[in-house]
């Protein structure tokens, strides 16, 4: 019994080891700026087994999370970023250890490139899980927290997960990369279209 208790207590001090905070370290986003950030929860579905919330309760902590991570980059082109919750599940109370569901959620991401006219992603889906601390692994996400702490930090949890994801965009698809300044290519042009000088 010693034993079994302190494996579950060792899997617990790990598992809290990864819980998402909203001040972590930017990522590389190149020239990106956020112009807008809109969220929408309107059209959610609650799963089975979930605890009863709201969509207005979502609004705040998830449009707070992503303007916190996103207005942190101050590049020179803008963008619009929407997510839109599409399902959730908060945890409810269960048994412990033996069952204690995470809380979940799936949205939709959306990013538009504003100088461009286009849509960068449209739709892409993420499925997302609320961080796991010491005292939930043992107790279980719904006795060791209250549903507006579970979206609390589910919202958390969307916005490093769209910031990673977006980061991940531009280091393999080149998204926000900077682009050349209108006068530069401009200047650029004319110059290749002047004559070459007499020898």
């Amino acid at each position: 019994m010693i034993r079994f208790l302190s494996i579950l207590a060792t899997l617990a001090l790990l598992a809290s080891c990864g819980e998402t905070r909203l001040d972590e370290a930017p990522e590389d986003l190149g020239a990106f700026q956020a112009r807008v950030t809109h969220v929408y929860t309107e059209k959610a579905l609650q799963w089975p087994l979930s605890r009863n919330a709201e969509h207005s309760e979502w609004d705040a902590a998830m449009k707070n999370a992503l303007e916190t991570r996103l207005r942190r980059y101050q590049g020179a082109q803008e963008y619009d970023v929407a997510v839109t919750l599409e399902g959730f599940m908060l945890a409810p109370p269960g048994v412990p250890v033996l069952f204690s569901p995470k809380s979940a959620v799936v949205v939709n991401v959306f990013v538009y490139d504003v100088a461009a006219k286009k849509f960068l992603a449209k739709k892409h889906q993420m499925e997302i899980f609320e961080s796991t601390t010491g005292e939930s692994a043992l107790l279980g996400s719904g006795h060791a927290r209250t549903k507006e702490q579970q979206i609390q930090g589910l919202a958390v949890n969307i916005a490093d997960k769209v910031e990673e994801w977006m980061a991940q965009q531009h280091e393999d698809e080149g998204w926000f990369a900077p682009r050349p300044a209108a006068g530069s290519e401009s200047g650029a042009a004319a110059d290749a279209a002047a004559p070459a000088p007499a020898g």
